[in-house]
């Protein structure tokens, strides 16, 4: 499984972003903008603290099993697999969301700032993508506490690839 790379991430987010606010932008020539659901930033944030939990979960597990603790409870590989998969699928639908949220929050913010309930709009969205943004940041921490370490080059030889020295 290959990791997430934080410019793909980011080019999601761009485009997203640039699309909602074309959007935003031709709707609301054409009649009123649909309202942003004020649960829209607390289901972000309820998603960045699972995947937290799960990930420093999965870490304090994973360094009792490496410091071989007597009544360490090991962390089962498809346990660990799975929870790489939602995190990596959530940072992904994260970066679109954000990315929709952030782009109609600048619309808002450039047009229509001086209506009171369209700035509420635009609070509600621009919460809802810095919540998205940190879904994006707690998946990429899950990834990190659950990748593999690295597997030295030569299998006689007591460093890895980055000079660390290795228990043989």
């Amino acid at each position: 499984m290959k990791q997430l790379r934080i410019g793909v991430l980011f080019g999601l987010f761009a485009a997203a972003g640039v699309l909602a606010w074309g959007a935003a932008r031709m709707w609301s020539s054409f009649g009123t903008l649909p309202s942003v659901p004020v649960a829209a930033p607390v289901v972000l944030a309820v998603i960045a603290v699972v995947l937290a939990a799960t990930a420093l979960s999965l870490r304090s597990r994973l360094r009792e099993q490496r410091e071989r603790e007597p009544d360490a409870k090991g962390v089962d590989p498809l346990v660990a697999a799975r929870a790489v998969v939602f995190g990596q699928a959530s940072a992904l639908v994260a970066s679109v969301v954000s990315g929709l949220y952030g782009g109609l929050a600048v619309h808002l913010l450039s047009t229509l700032a001086h209506m009171p309930a369209r700035r509420d709009q635009a609070l509600y969205a621009g919460l809802a993508a810095l919540a998205g943004a940190g879904v994006v940041a707690a998946a990429l921490f899950l990834e990190r506490v659950c990748r593999l370490p690295d597997e030295p080059d030569d299998p006689g030889s007591a460093s890895g690839p980055g000079g660390n020295t290795v228990a043989p």
